[in-house]
């Protein structure tokens, strides 16, 4: 079999412009991974169209990465689990189809396990299963008016996820009247011996136990008076995490809601609790975002890492526009996989993400430099790989603005306002936006968390048409995606203070793709 890169190198999609002239055919084509605005270091489906990460376990040496999937069309259809595999997080192969609609319904989110002690019964001659859970959408149902379109089925594979056999005894778990019931996250519970699902249901979450991954019963609810409600609540995850620097552990929900985020339309919110096994509590009154851009939603993390790290994956896009991107073959793509961690910041817990380690090693080495720059003065530099780099610096809290730009005049902007402690992203003159009214129409804000200190550490991940902001380590983050009709080719930092600040740590790195 040939490798990965020299498989992709040779798939070719036809374009939609075949011309006969006289005895001569003209035949347009387009490398796959090579279209415009594709992302280079970030997964992306080979075509069709994609949103929420699903399934994310690990098994036998790789991570499954499985996918809302439609692959007829670059706009939403009846939902496919895609599947690809890494070893690594960074380096993905694509893998065919693992679960197609059936008689139940289309496949819509969820999660999967590892059953290592066999309690679903599905293993056989020693074959540890690894078990699917998913939510079955009627669209009959739906269309029919039904409240009960929404149910939970199982599916297992004992091939380490190359194919998969649903369970006959679908569905686990029915619906008398909840009209959205869907995106069960499962995992194992040591302290009650069982399994854990968490699943949500319009307005707040419901927790389930089962012994076999096949019987289910609803042992507590959480959320119908607590945390941001501008949407429905989706794709639900709780897990536990030690308080950085302490032995301290907190058990973190996640859950993302479809509108109503800081910055308007789908984004993910996080509560810091206790679980005892049956019930999760939270004391948190304020709202807190897992990311505060546009472009980070439904995002999961994986179960059974080998280093037992918390590992985060997002869809890269947002429902206010996520069907119009001016994308071609594909549609949309995933963030960069990030290890998620907790601090505690000024007494508040504060969930950080930040990009996993093994990112590095396509991040190729420079040197850094530091340097002074006066009150109003703006240093620009030109590299011809700014669209597909980590730029990072560290600085004062002080007034500046820093611009990713082209010589089509297309900017993408950060702006600090130190009075406010204001983070602004500004992509309203990045690129095309004309696809939607409400992509490109105002600035993107951030307030930051660590509110006393000094300085900041900024980290930028450029990916053609897609920035991830780390600050500080990952304590603040926003994603957020443009549309340039070019590379950006200069990046610049503007002292916009009325003293001299200094700026350290100053580096442009090129990021190797990964489909080459």
């Amino acid at each position: 079999m040939l490798p990965r890169t020299l498989q992709l190198l040779v798939l070719f999609l036809l374009c939609s412009c075949i011309r006969q002239s006289g005895k001569t055919l003209e035949v347009v084509e387009t490398k796959v991974y090579a279209e415009k605005y594709r992302p280079q270091y970030h997964f992306s489906p080979p075509t069709g169209w994609m949103n929420d990460p699903n399934g994310l376990v690990y098994h036998d040496g790789l991570y499954h990465l499985f996918y809302q999937y439609y692959p007829h069309a670059t706009v939403w259809g009846p939902m496919h689990w895609g599947h690809a595999v890494s070893s690594d997080l960074i380096n993905w192969d694509n893998k065919p189809i693992a679960l197609y609609p059936d008689k139940n319904g289309f496949i819509f989110s969820g999660s999967a396990v590892v059953d290592k002690n066999n309690t679903s019964g599905f293993g056989t001659h020693g074959k540890i299963p690894l078990v699917a859970i998913f939510t079955y959408h009627d669209m009959e149902g739906e269309k029919s008016g039904r409240s009960d379109f929404q149910t939970q089925g199982i599916a297992f594979s004992l091939d380490n996820g190359e194919t998969w056999e649903k369970y006959e005894g679908n569905p686990v778990i029915g619906n008398v009247d909840t009209k959205d019931l869907r995106d069960p996250k499962v995992f194992w519970h040591e302290g009650t011996e069982s399994w854990i699902m968490a699943l949500v249901a319009g307005d707040h979450a419901k927790f389930y136990r089962s012994k076999n991954l096949k019987e289910w019963d609803n042992i507590s609810d959480f959320g119908q008076n607590q945390g941001a409600h501008g949407g429905v609540w989706e794709c639900p995850d709780l897990f536990p995490l030690k308080v950085e620097g302490t032995d301290e552990e907190k058990w973190v929900l996640i859950i993302s809601i479809g509108n109503g985020a800081p910055n308007g339309g789908s984004g993910t919110q996080y509560f810091v609790g206790d679980f005892d096994g049956t019930t999760f509590s939270s004391e948190q009154k304020e709202y807190k975002w897992l990311d505060w851009g546009t472009d980070n939603y439904a995002g999961v993390t994986y179960n059974d890492t080998p280093d037992g790290q918390r590992k985060f994956i997002g869809w890269m896009s947002n429902w206010q526009y996520a069907l119009k991107t001016p994308t071609s073959t594909w549609r949309s793509a995933m963030t960069l996989p990030r290890n998620l961690g907790l601090k505690k910041i000024e007494g508040e817990y504060v969930l950080v993400n930040y990009p996993v380690q093994a990112i590095n090693a396509i991040i190729s080495d420079t040197s850094t430099e530091s340097f002074e720059l006066e009150a109003s003065e703006k240093k620009i530099w030109a590299n011809t790989t700014l669209s597909q780099s980590k730029v990072s610096l560290s600085l004062p809290k002080k007034d500046f603005v820093v611009s990713f730009s082209n010589d089509g005049g297309e900017e993408f902007r950060l702006i600090f306002d130190s009075a406010s402690n204001l983070v602004m992203l500004d992509r309203t003159t990045a690129g095309q936006d004309d696809f939607n009214y409400q992509f490109g129409n105002k600035l993107h804000y951030m307030i930051l968390d660590d509110k006393t200190s000094e300085s900041m550490k900024l980290e930028f991940f450029i990916d053609n048409a897609s920035c991830e902001l780390f600050i500080n380590d990952g304590e603040n983050v926003m994603t957020s995606q443009f549309f340039p009709s070019e590379g950006f080719s200069k990046f610049s930092i503007e002292n916009m203070a009325d003293e001299t600040i200094v700026v350290s740590d100053f580096a442009i790195a090129e990021v190797k793709g990964i489909w080459k």
